[in-house]
């Protein structure tokens, strides 16, 4: 019969661990505000969004350096104006270069999650070859309502005059849903509202966990909550017929026809029986991307992953790390690189009875996955 025995100095024992898999990269770090969103021009310029959650934030949209950050395209425009609100950011959570190499920027509009008041959320357009501000798009209130948050942003130029943007409201104090914008006319209409694909916990309940804790608001009154964020990642089809988009509370994917959030005129009911259920992508996403062979991309918050299906296909692993503490946005960019922010989402205050456990630096990293975006242009 074996006995066993203790390891001695002379032989230490090697506990097995956690395996990690891909190849990570750090491109950058932040010692200050937390990062969300990430965007990389043709040419290789790399840009990062703050959101005003509480940390402090000197601008809210920058430019990567020689691995530094610089307010862009200008300090002023990163200042909220007293008075004004359509005329600088407020709270930048999204931005995304387009496939005409432009760099939209989506501003909440909602510091602390606060509610939005018209001029606040909007979406603006930057031509990279001036560094200026070429157009802007704000929201009447029956569109991005006083509950609205704005998350995430893709688009298809192909569409109407000057193409069209989609973006995810992921309210945690109202209606859920996706806001759909023509980007000529700067017309904007929801569609999906309030429907249950795209709610937190969809389809039956959602209960994640991150750190082998459960992902719930703790204040500090001992009162416990759980979190109702409802859409966020977004991410097109390599055709531009479908997108793809999931509740930041949930494990679930889902589908919905492009042709019909584009058409203003059709009832939403109509829009939702396009909806498809795509299924369980084996944990809770805040992030989504596509590639043009048809490739669906997701974070995994819960496994501080990052998965991938193939057309046809089941979930791969693209990479697995303990570095990815709460893997944010994704951004595939035109050098084959997978782009991701890594920003300790789940560590701060709110949800730890007001202690703040996030550790800095957060990390910007990147993945060789040999892929191109989906340009739709």
């Amino acid at each position: 019969m074996a006995v066993a025995t203790l390891p001695t100095e002379a032989e230490p024992r090697k506990l097995p661990t956690d395996e990690s898999f891909g190849l990570l990269e750090p491109v950058t770090y932040f010692d200050g505000a937390m990062p969300t969103g990430v965007t990389v021009s043709r040419g290789g310029r790399i840009f990062v969004c703050f959101p005003r959650w509480g940390d402090n934030v000197k601008f809210t949209v920058a430019e990567v350096e020689d691995g530094k950050l610089v307010s862009f395209p200008n300090e002023g425009i990163n200042q909220p104006v007293p008075g004004d609100l359509a005329a600088a950011f407020i709270s930048v959570q999204s931005v995304v270069v387009d496939a005409a190499d432009r760099l939209w920027i989506l501003d909440t509009g909602s510091p602390m999650f606060d509610l939005t008041y018209y001029g606040g959320p909007k979406l603006v357009c930057v031509d990279l070859m001036t560094d200026s501000v070429v157009k802007k798009i704000l929201f009447p209130t029956d569109v991005v309502l006083p509950t609205s948050y704005l998350n995430d942003v893709r688009f298809d130029l192909r569409r109407n005059a000057e193409g069209m943007a989609f973006i995810t409201d992921s309210s945690d104090k109202g209606p859920n849903g996706i806001i759909v914008v023509d980007l000529a006319t700067g017309k904007s209409w929801r569609r999906l509202h309030n429907h249950p694909s795209t709610r937190a916990g969809a389809p039956r309940g959602c209960l994640p966990v991150v750190e082998g804790s459960p992902l719930l608001e703790r204040k500090t009154d001992g009162t416990i909550k759980p979190i109702t964020m409802g859409a966020d990642g977004i991410a097109m089809s390599a055709d531009g017929t479908r997108l793809y988009y999931c509740p930041l509370i949930s494990r679930w994917l889902y589908s919905v026809a492009t042709d019909a959030l584009a058409d203003p005129w059709l009832d939403d009911e109509l829009v939702a029986h396009t909806v498809i259920d795509e299924g369980d992508k084996g944990g809770a996403a805040d992030g989504l991307e596509s590639d043009a062979a048809g490739h669906i991309y997701a974070t995994n918050y819960e496994h501080n992953a990052i998965l991938r299906r193939p057309p046809h296909g089941i979930w791969e692993t693209v990479a697995h790390d303990a570095r990815l503490l709460w893997p944010d946005t994704l951004s595939l960019a035109t050098d084959g690189f997978l782009y991701v922010t890594a920003n300790q989402l789940h560590r701060q205050a709110r949800f730890h009875q007001g202690h703040d456990l996030r550790r800095k630096p957060y990390t910007l990293f990147r993945i060789p996955i040999d892929a191109q975006p989906v340009l739709l242009r």
